[in-house]
C-alpha cells in the first residue's frame, strides 16, 4: 500500500488513522498527498457556491487533482507535474464544515469523531475518482467507506466504542 501524507493544520483532528487505512487496496509507485482543511458553514456555502454554483452550506467538498484515476494503477511518470517538492503526488483538498459535521452527527446518532472521520473518508474516495451519481456507483463508494472505516476501527454504530478512545 502507498504511503498517504495529509497535510492539515485542524488541532485535535488525528491524521494518522486515515494515513494509515486510506489507500488500502490502492496501487501507487509514489507517496500519495492529500490537503484536509476544516472550514465554517459561511466557509463552505462560499466555496460551494464559487466552485459548483450551489448557495448552500454542505458538509464536505472533494477538489480531485487527477482524473481516470479509478481503481488503476497510479504511476508518478503518468503525472510527472503533479508532485511536490518531497516527490508526493498531489491527489487533491478535501474541505469539511465543521458545525454541518456536528449536527449530522447528533442527527445520526453517532460522535463528532466517526462523522469527522466519515466525510474525510468520503472526500479521499472522491479525490481517488469514487463518485454517487448514479445507484451502482454510490454502492461501489459507500462499501470502501465502510471497509476502510471498519480497518480504522471507527464502525457506524461507534459511539459506546469511542467513548473508551
Amino acid at each position: 500500500m502507498p504511503e498517504l501524507v495529509i497535510e492539515c493544520e485542524e488541532e485535535g483532528f488525528d491524521t494518522s488513522l486515515l494515513e494509515k487505512y486510506g489507500l488500502q487496496g490502492v496501487d501507487a509507485d509514489v507517496p500519495l498527498a492529500v490537503e484536509l482543511v476544516f472550514t465554517d458553514e459561511e466557509g463552505i456555502r462560499k466555496l460551494n457556491a464559487e466552485t459548483r454554483g450551489k448557495d448552500a452550506v454542505t458538509d464536505v467538498l472533494s477538489f480531485p487533482n487527477l482524473d481516470g484515476i479509478l481503481e488503476k494503477p497510479i504511476r508518478k511518470e503518468d503525472f510527472p507535474f503533479d508532485t511536490d517538492e518531497d516527490g508526493n503526488l498531489f491527489l487533491g483538498s478535501i474541505v469539511i464544515c465543521r458545525e454541518r459535521a456536528a449536527q449530522q452527527a447528533e442527527e445520526y446518532g453517532h460522535s463528532l469523531r466517526r462523522e469527522l472521520y466519515y466525510l474525510a473518508v468520503h472526500g479521499l474516495c472522491h479525490l481517488l475518482g469514487y463518485d454517487h451519481e448514479t445507484e451502482e456507483e454510490k454502492a461501489q463508494m459507500r462499501a470502501r467507506e465502510e471497509r476502510v472505516l471498519s480497518d480504522m476501527d471507527i464502525p457506524r454504530d461507534a459511539g459506546e466504542q469511542e467513548k473508551k478512545a
